[in-house]
């Protein structure tokens, strides 16, 4: 199992996959490397890189207080230079994103361009809502079929989803036990998450306008609850250059094996060559 340690001593597990191109990919809040197996196969030769931030997947640990944006930053640079890579093509799932675009403002030499998959600098209301009412808490039902159900009935604006992808989600982000399922990352987390949107100030637009300096692709889910039509559409205005596409058939977050999110990817990706 691939690990490296941070400067905490936390240990971080990653995987580092193929040759070319450092491709890093960067998941979700509450979410891991695994959320990029739907995309991995559909990819042209690169080197795939996924990381577990700490507190989630097969990460230490470390407490609420260690679960910000700048530590995970500072762990995602902690991680490329124990790969000796110097810059990487990041692409961020929505928490993944807003640490894309913090990188992309405070270490721009180590960012050769970035892909935001359902996020932005402005992020709606009604989508951290949602996410606040299911963070840290364990899924009522007590297998990954009942909870797959669970997520299919759940997942409003959605549709056309490929079959069986329920369950492949509900055996990713759900770890079985005796009692039950169980969440696969540390339920301080939810924690961090409510502390950080009672700190919150202003908006990320200055982070965002530093990363339209290099190649940008922003991939939104036309149902998407948490990166409005007209926040994704000033991201456009602001960044001419930036490739924008918007997946039918899916909220927050695209699975990124649409082929309007795989069309996005390889036009990013051939910026780059």
């Amino acid at each position: 199992m691939p690990t490296f340690t941070a400067a905490d001593g936390a240990t971080l597990h990653y995987t580092d996959e193929g040759h070319g191109i450092p491709f890093l990919c960067l998941a979700g809040l509450t979410r891991n490397g695994s959320d990029f197996d739907y995309l991995a196969p559909h990819l042209p030769p690169l080197r795939l890189i996924r990381l577990d931030y700490r507190g989630r997947g097969q990460s230490d640990w470390t407490g609420a207080d260690s679960y910000t944006v700048p530590q995970e930053a500072a762990d995602v640079l902690a991680l490329l230079d124990h790969l000796q890579i110097e810059s990487a093509a990041i692409l961020g799932t929505s928490r993944g994103g807003i640490i894309g675009m913090y990188l992309g403002a405070t270490a721009p030499d180590r960012v050769r361009g970035l892909i935001l998959n359902d996020v932005g600098p402005v992020l709606d209301p009604l989508g951290l809502e949602r996410i606040s009412a299911y963070i840290g808490l364990r899924p009522a039902g007590r297998s990954h079929a009942a909870a797959a159900l669970m997520l299919e009935q759940g997942a409003e604006g959605f549709d056309n989803v490929p079959p069986g992808r329920w369950l492949e989600e509900a055996k990713r982000h759900f770890i079985s036990t005796d009692q039950g399922l169980d969440i696969n990352y540390d339920p301080a987390l939810a924690t961090a998450f409510h502390t950080a949107l009672k700190g919150q100030q202003g908006d990320l637009w200055p982070l965002f306008d530093a990363c339209c300096k290099k190649p940008l692709a922003l991939i939104r889910g036309a149902n998407s609850d948490l990166l409005t039509q007209t926040v994704a559409d000033e991201m456009a205005e602001r960044c001419p250059d930036m490739i924008y596409v918007e997946v039918p058939d899916r909220a927050h977050i695209p699975f990124l094996d649409e082929p309007e999110s795989l069309r996005a990817i390889n036009r990013f990706l051939g910026l780059l060559i």
